[in-house]
């Protein structure tokens, strides 16, 4: 099958443009073929679960054969071009290719969309290339009027005069000169983006495998640490191989963008990251992006190659639905941050921080009670990526309750078995049984966990129910009990009180419960909480808060003057609401404990529960 060859040039990159050409072949049809071929730009990419419309992004799409006579040229969808290539047959004359050419915007900086200036390129497959619709007829076949997915792609890249460096995951395409690539299938292309710049670039081998570190933005200033980061990403790597006992591909690329965004998509062979150069300096920051790594690195494995049914083959036309986006996301989040644990880049007390602090984002989610978690994957089109003032209140992310729905599940299964079996143990048998082409079914992997689960205490069938189908909520004693935790952080050193607060310690502030900010001098209402002294009061996004009581509250003191009110106080409350006075009755409620869903080593924990806790964590 003849490939497309895209060719990619960088003329005007300052303005943000790349210039596209592409050779099309039409083969030799039938005469009753129509006399046309049809593109299309895909609508998605693979890993983050919203149309995006990329084709809005696309100028000037001409054709013409290839001794340059134009072809005209019409749009058919809103993401279709269709190319007239006159009659068909071997005595018309008509074209065996055709050569199409348009330009791309290019100035979205994230790691989904394409960002083209005089710096650098990042260009991602969906977002840049176009792809053959197979042809209508008795010669369609079965994907008749779908996106020919199987047809090979060779990309031919004409960089900058002053990037140095062109960068993908695919392979080299033979004979086509330097930096050209070659993609097997369209699937291969999409998945695989492309870099060209003067990033500075850690090379290292793990497993007898090459892997590079692309630091884009490392040599700008001196701020970020690139040979710390890229031996910790070989840690990294090295621990998920020690994990899955596998590599599954030859080559592995991170590109690490340090441009002031955040973000992280997975891919086969690679990943693109988004960061900022100041998490390098702040402990806690960098320790954020060594769980980016480690959450789209596992991804190699849980989601490109052992996946749900439904995300495979591809349809990149239209929204692609499965219930099982918290076992891709979900399960992803809590092996990223516990495999760093495992990796000896997190002590005990950071991870057990960092977990502590899932739970309490979940706990706090008013969401969590209204919509479950299979709803919550299923919905990923419409919500997860959609957030409104509203969302807190009507929606749970799947990656969020996913976690901890893991960490309850893989503390279920150490219960369950004496500590002889694990989550860790269910994904392995996973991708013996059901990575490669086909996937896995929601039910197929629930029953996975079932079997090696045992039955000595029942099936699973109440969990999953409870933590998957409801929005009831989550229950913690069997785990924290397993492993000799606790909630409510440190317990009180011998002679301290039980609350921890010494005697000139002030009570707490009233809590009011809705999420504030300035905007144009003004205190206004960003998110009111379901169940909140504001949520009661009626307290309404967008609100300016004026005065408590006939006294104004400072726009930038509402802290401060909080602190002269307590549980049960009554006031009322003066907003202006679209320009309008409007007084509201206000009761202050307790402010939340801080430490209410912390986790902390039980002082009397047994050894057994001691060992549990290291068997979990090592």
């Amino acid at each position: 099958m003849q490939p497309l060859v895209h060719t990619l040039r960088f003329d005007d990159a300052r303005h943000h443009y790349v210039d596209v050409e592409v050779r099309v072949p039409t083969g030799s049809r039938p005469p009753t073929e129509r006399a046309h071929v049809d593109l299309a730009m895909a609508v998605w990419t693979p890993g983050s679960y919203l149309v995006r419309e990329y084709a809005r992004h696309l100028e000037g799409l001409t054709a013409e054969t290839p001794a340059g006579d134009p072809l005209p040229v019409s749009k058919v969808r809103k993401n279709r071009w269709r190319v007239e290539t006159g009659a068909t047959g071997e005595k018309t004359g008509a074209p065996t290719e055709v050569v199409v050419r348009y330009r791309l915007y290019c100035r979205e900086m994230t790691v989904r969309t394409n960002f083209v200036d005089g710096s650098f390129a990042l260009l991602n497959g969906a977002a840049t290339f176009l792809a053959l619709v197979a042809p209508d007829g008795p010669t369609g076949g079965p994907d008749a009027g779908r996106i020919e997915i199987h047809r090979p792609h060779v990309v031919r890249v004409v960089p900058d005069s002053g990037w140095r460096h062109v960068i993908s995951a695919l392979p080299e395409a033979p004979g086509e000169g330097p930096n050209a690539f070659y993609a097997s299938d369209f699937d291969t292309l999409v998945d695989s983006p492309l870099y060209a710049g003067n990033a500075v670039v850690h090379r290292f081998e793990v497993d007898g495998a090459p892997h590079l570190l692309v630091n884009e933005g490392e040599q700008v200033g001196d701020v970020w640490d690139g040979p710390r980061s890229a031996a910790d990403a070989a840690t990294i790597v090295q621990t998920q191989l020690d994990f899955w006992g596998v590599r599954p591909y030859d080559r592995y690329v991170f590109f690490n963008l340090i441009t002031e965004a955040r973000g992280g998509l997975e891919h086969k062979g690679s990943t693109v990251l988004m960061t900022s150069r100041w998490r390098a300096r702040q402990e806690k920051e960098y320790r954020g992006w060594l769980a980016l790594v480690s959450h789209e690195f596992f991804h190699t494995w849980n989601v490109k190659r052992l996946r749900p049914v439904e995300l495979g083959p591809f349809d990149y036309e239209r929204e692609v639905h499965t219930e099982s986006l918290w076992i891709a996301e979900g399960v992803t989040s809590y092996y990223d941050d516990l495999l760093l644990r495992r990796a000896g880049l997190l002590t005990r007390e950071q991870y057990l921080e960092k977990l502590s602090e899932a739970i309490e984002r979940l706990q706090t989610t008013p969401g969590r009670r209204v919509m479950d978690l299979t709803d919550a994957s299923f919905d990923a089109w419409i919500k997860q990526y959609r957030p409104d003032e509203n969302s807190v209140n009507t929606a749970v992310s799947y990656y969020n309750k996913g976690q901890i729905v893991a960490w309850l599940l893989d503390a279920e299964i150490r219960r369950r078995t004496g500590g002889e079996r694990s989550l860790d143990d269910v994904l392995r048998a996973a991708w013996q049984q059901f990575s490669g082409k086909r996937g896995f079914r929601h039910d197929e992997l629930l029953a996975l966990a079932t079997e090696l689960a045992g039955s000595d205490l029942g099936d699973l069938g109440p969990f999953f129910k409870t933590t998957l189908e409801t929005g009831e909520e989550l229950s913690y004693e069997a785990a924290l009990d397993w492993y000799g935790l606790r909630f409510g952080g440190p317990e009180p050193e011998e002679g301290e009180e039980g609350d921890g607060k010494g005697d000139d310690e002030e009570e707490p502030a009233g809590w009011l419960g809705a999420e504030t900010e300035l905007h144009d001098g003004r205190l206004t209402v960003r998110e009111v909480r379901r169940d909140t002294p504001a949520w009661e009061a009626g307290l309404q996004v967008e609100d300016e808060l004026i005065a408590f009581d006939g006294f104004r509250i400072p726009p930038q003191g509402l802290e401060e003057r909080l602190k002269a009110y307590e549980l049960g106080d009554e006031v009322t409350l003066l907003v202006a609401r679209r320009e309008r006075l409007v007084e509201l009755p206000l009761t202050f409620g307790e402010t939340p404990d801080e430490d209410r869903w912390k986790l902390a080593v039980r002082s009397d924990a047994t050894d057994e529960q001691t060992e549990r806790l290291g068997a979990w964590l090592h």
